[in-house]
């Protein structure tokens, strides 16, 4: 049977781990794989523009929104690594959302292409970002869930903590 001092332990031991896992080695490898990439492919993008000032209209469209989207992918692998506290999945939940709303401007993209040019890669581009927003939105809802599991088991711990 659990008593107070060793609910306490036990808990404190239980925080502890869950600290450990957010701040792996392993997640932190990601988030700079993550930045890397996100901050190559953002400024290729910005270089292929800002050198080609007789792009179409569309094009240039285009590249501002890559622009853009790397730029948060950056911001966010930046925050995510510099962050002095414990995640607990809420970088999961961020992620998710990030990449359910650039996967459905990718679609739309798509969708317009389609529309316009009726071609058969603009077809495969549309099936292939319908896909990529039917897995973003699993994850997020998998992030969510973990997240929400975390906070639960983190409020029983604190009540735990405070009634001793």
């Amino acid at each position: 049977m659990n008593t107070p001092t060793n609910m306490h332990a036990g808990s404190l031991e239980d925080i502890r781990r869950l600290a450990k896992g957010e701040l792996s080695m392993r997640a932190r490898i990601g988030y700079v794989a993550l930045l890397l990439v996100a901050a190559a492919m953002t400024v290729v993008v910005l270089s292929l523009w800002l050198t080609e000032p007789a792009l179409p209209a569309r094009t240039q469209a285009a590249f501002g929104v890559m622009s853009l989207i790397g730029s948060a992918w950056v911001s966010f692998a930046v925050w995510a690594l510099t962050a002095r506290r414990p995640l607990f999945a809420r970088d999961a939940v961020i992620a998710g959302n990030l990449a359910v709303v650039f996967t459905s401007v990718f679609v739309v993209g798509a969708f317009g292409a389609v529309i316009l040019s009726g071609a058969a890669a603009a077809s495969g581009a549309l099936a292939t970002g319908v896909v990529m927003l039917a897995v973003a939105v699993w994850n997020l809802f998998g992030a969510r869930r973990r997240h929400a599991a975390l906070a639960a088991r983190r409020r029983e711990l604190e009540s735990a903590l405070r009634t001793g």
